[in-house]
């Protein structure tokens, strides 16, 4: 595994050449022994690392003493390399954490190199590392198999430059991602107090003017709760169902001959593994689709795992794991919301019907379901619609912006591009 072509004055080496590389460590078994965990360290794992957009912000799992006893805490600016499940996929921590077995950790000379350089690098060289994990039993890699790669290592200052111009787009795309972190949350917050709490109609019940709400809107609100089948609701409101308050399509998969990954015919969608994010990315093809959903549709798995949700962004077709469904006045956010907010009630068909899980056409109309007045319905809509369509727009810019990364890292890293024209190319969308 090596790099012919290169320009002068750039070398080639290999990782151990420029700092320390080891495995994480988690001696402990089982590894899932209760005590090792719930602490105060971090405990990064495969998925965190693939989901980190090459900086490690979040986690999922944190260790307590015990668990710190029997691992390692490595220091923030560690690159953390997977060598099992999600192979070669990489990531710096931007605080100290532990990582086990299952991750290699590279802590960077900074005299000789970049470490985000070194994270870019190792983006371009993953197809190459996952091809040599591919004549594996199990599909992994080892401390050897660093030992064998070389790759083309530019002076100090032009690796500082390299890592500006692509983190400079990165670091959008993370910005990007807060802001619309922060904008669902908010909307989030808002169905939850209009929908589920009632906040406005308890207000007005004790004579006070509900929270940041203007006259009108609040004037939509009722001033007391009515018992019905579902609980008290606000005055006005009915117990109802999916069926009847929402438009809803069962996805269908077409013969599966009639899949493609290059383009030809519709975007399609089958189930839980096309989501990750807020839109679904996952991109397969297809010549023949039979079910469609429309842009903005609110997109539900049907099959394990039943209730996770996510948007259309655009005309596509749907499998069998998937349903469209749509609030009858075409409320975007609103369906959104509430899909989000039935997760409870999906959970009930895990397990229900095969070995996976499902829910049929019938019992997913047959949910019931409080159903607003159709006036704070459409005043939900303004508001958190706002919102949703920041998020969108956000989205997509940050679709382009990592595009252009991708373009740029291969010619960048090869040195068939000149640094200042990619600085004038990131320049100007950034």
């Amino acid at each position: 595994m090596t790099g012919d072509n290169h320009p002068k004055g750039w070398r080639l080496v290999k990782l151990g050449d420029l700092g320390e590389v080891n495995r994480g460590r988690s001696r402990h078994r089982p590894r899932y022994a209760e005590h090792l965990y719930g602490g105060p360290y971090p405990f990064i794992q495969t998925g965190d690392i693939k989901n980190s957009n090459g900086q490690i912000t979040r986690f999922q799992q944190t260790y307590s003493e015990a668990g710190l006893a029997q691992s390692r805490l490595w220091p923030a600016g560690t690159m953390c390399i997977t060598i099992a499940a999600n192979i070669a996929e990489t990531g710096i921590l931007a605080f100290p954490a532990c990582f086990p077995d299952s991750v290699v950790g590279f802590v960077a000379d900074e005299s000789r190199c970049d470490i985000r350089f070194v994270e870019y690098t190792f983006r371009h060289l993953r197809q190459r590392i996952q091809y040599e994990a591919s004549g594996s039993v199990q599909d992994n890699i080892n401390l050897a198999t660093f030992d064998r790669l070389r790759f083309p290592l530019p002076p100090l200052p032009t690796q500082h430059t390299i890592a500006r111009i692509l983190g400079s787009l990165d670091d959008k795309i993370e910005l990007s991602r807060k802001i619309n972190q922060t904008l669902e949350a908010t909307a989030q917050a808002l169905f939850k107090s209009w929908f589920v709490d009632f906040d406005p109609v308890v207000a007005k019940a004790e004579g006070r003017q509900p929270y940041g709400m203007d006259a009108a809107t609040a004037a939509l609100f009722p001033d007391r709760l009515v018992e019905t089948e579902l609980g008290a609701v606000p005055e006005g409101w009915k117990a109802s169902s999916i069926g009847e308050e929402f438009r809803l399509t069962m996805g269908q998969s077409p013969p599966g001959t009639t899949y493609n990954e290059v383009g030809e015919g519709m975007p399609f969608y089958q189930g839980r593994t096309d989501f990750g994010t807020r839109f679904p990315l996952r991109r397969v093809y297809c010549t023949a689709p039979t079910r469609y959903a429309q842009p903005g549709d609110t997109l539900v798995c049907v099959r394990a795992p039943v209730g996770d949700v996510n948007m259309a962004w655009e005309h596509c077709a749907i499998g069998r794991g998937l349903s469209a469904i749509r609030h009858n006045t075409g409320s975007r956010s609103f369906t959104f919301y509430s899909m989000r907010k039935l997760k409870d009630e999906f959970d009930v068909f895990e397990g229900e019907g095969t070995l996976f899980g499902a829910i049929t056409k019938d019992k997913f109309e047959g949910i019931r379901f409080v159903a607003p007045v159709q006036s704070i319905v459409e005043a939900f809509e303004i508001l958190a619609g706002g919102m949703d369509d920041q998020i969108e727009s956000n989205w997509k810019e940050s679709r382009t912006l990592a595009s252009l990364r991708d373009r740029l890292l291969p010619k960048l890293l090869s040195g068939t591009i000149r640094v200042p024209e990619a600085e004038e190319v990131a320049e100007e969308v950034v």
